[in-house]
Formats: C-alpha cells, structure tokens, sequence
C-alpha cells in the first residue's frame, strides 16, 4: 500500500483522502448550499390578487414596511373555484440573503372572503375565524418588508383558494402550513411588490 506523508506521520492513501477532503471542508472550499423553499404549484386555476394600495412590481409604500407604520396593506381576490373551502396567504422574500424569509402566514380565511383590509391585527385567531402563523421574525401575524441595504427585494403575496380548512393551531410554521396545503389547491394568486432600503 501506498503512503503519505502528513506533518511527521506517514498514512495509507485512503485515510490520506479523508485527511484531505476535511481539510478542504474545513476551510470552506466546500459549501453546501441550503435548499431554498419552494412554494407549490398543484393548482390548475389562478385567482386574480391585487392591492389598492400598489401596482404589481411596483414598490410598497413605506407605511406597510418596518421603515414606516409596519401594518399589512389592503388586499383584494376573486372567486375562487367551485369547492373552495377556505383561503390561505403566505408573503415571503425569496431575496434575504439567509434564503426565504416568511413575513406572513394566514391560513382558515373563509371562502366568501374577497378581501383583507389595511393594517390586519396580529392576533392569532381574526374575528372571521382565520388564524395566523409564526413568521421569520419569530412573531404572529403581519411583519413587514425590512431588508438590509441593497438592491430591492421582490415581496411575494402567495393567495391559495383550498378544498377543506387546514388543521392547524395559530402559530403554524411556514413548513406546517405548506405540508398542509400540499394536494388541496384549487387555485392560486401571486402578488408581487418591491421594496429598498
């Protein structure tokens, strides 16, 4: 068997590798990137979601982000699809620099709403039965865009009409509430907007 020489210590060629291999992950010539979370796309439908309050792609006006009165803005649908039990939202930045960030997570919306108006308190049950999830910020309800110095982040509203209530108590992770839409979407809608710092 072949041998290498290590500092004063002579080794066979395959504990030589592994010496190697850790040596190079060690000093980060190795890098395992995060797997970066996808939002799920089992719909045949879409659903028309808009905001009086900005134009997709267009910048969020300061007032809904952490740099102003930090509230939810206003937002607006359309019917969803026959057998629609419930509505969820999930508004991400796919842009933060440590993968998504979850600003906000509302799921049990009932199916004849068509619309969530400016400044959504953060409890975690809403008087129209809805619940609300843990964001990225570790906090119930609505946290608004607040990005490090930079280009722009692109705000995703992520509006899916469901087949049946989700069986989640408030305070659901972004994870729970994925899994538990997984195979119930009827339709969906997606809301882009901006914001810099």
């Amino acid at each position: 068997m072949k041998v290498k020489r290590v500092g004063n210590v002579y080794i066979g060629r395959p504990v030589a590798l592994w010496v190697t291999l850790l040596a190079i992950i060690a000093t980060g010539g190795i890098r395992c990137a995060p797997a970066v979370p996808t939002l799920p796309e089992d719909h045949e439908a879409t659903l028309a979601l808009s905001s009086p309050a900005f134009q997709a792609g267009e910048n969020i006006p300061v007032k809904y982000t952490c740099d102003g009165q930090n509230i939810s803005p206003p937002l607006t649908w359309g019917d969803g699809p026959q057998g629609t039990q419930s509505f969820a939202l999930i508004m991400d930045d796919p842009d933060a620099p440590g993968g998504v960030f979850t600003h906000w997570l509302l799921f049990n919306l009932p199916a004849d709403s068509r619309e969530l108006p400016e400044g959504v308190p953060r409890d975690n049950e809403l008087v129209s039965g809805a619940r609300q999830g843990k964001n990225s910020f570790n906090e119930i309800g609505y946290g608004g865009p607040c990005p490090p110095s930079g280009p722009a982040h692109h705000y995703r509203f992520s509006l899916y009409a469901l087949d049946k209530h989700l069986e989640l108590a408030a305070g659901a992770s972004r994870q729970q509430v994925l899994d538990a839409l997984t195979g119930h979407i009827l339709a969906s809608g997606l809301l882009i907007g901006m914001y810099q710092r």
